[in-house]
């Protein structure tokens, strides 16, 4: 690959994309499902391996025959799930989409797999084109863990109360200062995110909380959770919420939730670029 390439690359991938590119450039779209389980989180590093880019990366560079670098949605941490994880990455290869799913496939550990693949015009961009992301946390309310599930949800022996957790859950909606919900280590230049919706459904024994919003603060969703847990127990009253947002401190908040309950289950784009929608997941609530 051309130094003229890499250098193109590195530019776009920031984001100018669209400019002085290369002849024969192709970006391509992908959407992504992973089992976090065993997984150190998305984003490759130095210090670990194993991570949802590095393997991509790699299977990706083998198709294509060339290094490919990759750019995700948003980058999940270590345990926490995917079922509609976006990326797109620019390549000089000329592949039909079909190896971009099958192909990479095969070169991927089992809890990795592209769902789809499609061409993208230059001017998109998996993070910065994003119009939102949705999230799903799914807790297991029973009295005995479910040694299936334990890595797939969250579990409490509590008896939650959905309708406290749902009223406590209507004063994080719009756009606010969600400090008190954000993790120490968060990079983000500003803590002001807007919450489109959150609501709850109850499958069996399962609740599964859904939270959408333009973006999220790095432990957004799992600090909402541990602290909505207080509220459907019923150690805290449905205000505490909307006192923790107001108050925008985080050492008042409850204990961040686990992250093998959480699922990054779908990335909306602009209609214009066509991309494929995917059933919410996890496949064992999918509704």
């Amino acid at each position: 690959m051309s130094s003229k390439f890499n250098q193109i690359y590195k530019r776009n991938t920031e984001i100018k994309m669209g400019t002085d590119v290369p002849e024969g450039i192709v970006r391509v779209a992908a959407g992504l499902a992973y089992s976090g389980t065993e997984l150190h989180g998305f984003q490759k590093q130095a210090s670990t391996e194993h991570t949802v880019q590095e393997h991509l990366e790699r299977a990706l560079s083998y198709v294509a025959d060339e290094n490919i670098t990759l750019v995700c949605a948003g980058r999940t941490d270590a345990g926490v799930h995917a079922t509609g994880q976006v990326v797109h990455f620019d390549t000089l290869a000329q592949r039909p989409l079909r190896a971009w799913v099958q192909g990479v496939n095969t070169q991927l550990p089992d809890d990795i797999r592209v769902l789809w693949a499609e061409n993208v015009s230059l001017d998109f961009h998996a993070r910065f084109r994003a119009l939102s992301r949705t999230y799903r946390y799914v807790i297991h309310s029973a009295g005995v863990r479910s040694p299936v599930l334990k890595k797939q949800v969250t579990w409490t022996n509590d008896c939650l109360d959905i309708n406290t957790m749902r009223d406590g859950a209507q004063s994080l909606v719009g756009e606010h200062d969600f400090s008190a919900f954000r993790a120490s280590q968060c990079q983000a230049k500003s803590p002001v995110r807007t919450i489109e919706r959150i609501r709850f459904q109850v499958v069996g024994e399962l609740i599964i909380m859904e939270v959408r919003a333009n973006a999220f603060l790095h432990h957004m969703v799992r600090n909402l959770v541990g602290s909505l847990l207080e509220v459907g127990s019923g150690r805290k009253p449905t205000t505490w919420i909307k006192e923790l947002l107001e108050g925008r401190d985080r050492t008042r908040a409850a204990a961040t939730a686990a992250p093998h309950g959480l699922y990054l289950v779908a990335v909306e784009y602009p209609q214009g670029f066509k991309l494929p929608v995917q059933p919410l997941g996890p496949p064992f609530i999918q509704s």
